[in-house]
């Protein structure tokens, strides 16, 4: 089962070096990883994405509060998240495809960002299987490049990663 964890981490050098370290160590694969500072200049959010059964996530989860750079973490797949990724898809745009694009840009709430005359950039934010959804309804063809972010989380409601 897919799991998104969060944690904060100070925002020094060699911190997400540990952090990978230790999933290596162990042999679990990170399906997707998105670090960046917080409001607080001192401290990063760092969200992953992993797989494994409840007793390797918590295993994982104890691990990770071990690390000495690391300020708190919060396993979001046990209650209710909110889960976006972002995409940046360029695709092939010639002839009738450029008005078909536009539509499916259009259906799946997504925005052409770019522009050429052979080309379309289309970016598209919402939740992994919505971007898997778009792919699939494209002709492998006419894809030119994928970059996605992996996925970033928050609690809903009221409650916040903090210290």
């Amino acid at each position: 089962m897919k799991h998104v964890i969060s944690m904060l981490m100070e925002n020094e050098s060699g911190a997400l070096s540990r952090v990978a370290g230790l999933f290596s160590a162990r042999g679990y694969n990170i399906h997707a990883l998105t670090v960046a500072p917080t409001e607080d200049e001192s401290l990063s959010r760092l969200t992953l994405v992993t797989s494994g059964s409840a007793q390797q996530i918590e295993q994982i989860v104890k691990h990770l509060n071990r690390l000495i750079d690391v300020v708190k973490v919060i396993n979001l797949t046990e209650g209710p998240h909110i889960e976006r990724e972002l995409m940046l898809i360029k695709l092939s745009a010639v002839g009738e495809y450029r008005e078909e694009f536009v539509r499916l840009a259009d259906i799946f709430r997504g925005t052409i960002v770019d522009v050429t005359p052979t080309t379309y950039t289309v970016q598209m934010v919402g939740e992994s299987k919505k971007l898997d959804a778009f792919i699939g309804a494209i002709d492998s063809e006419m894809i030119l490049e994928t970059v996605r972010s992996g996925t970033v989380g928050v609690m809903r409601g009221e409650k916040c990663l903090q210290i």
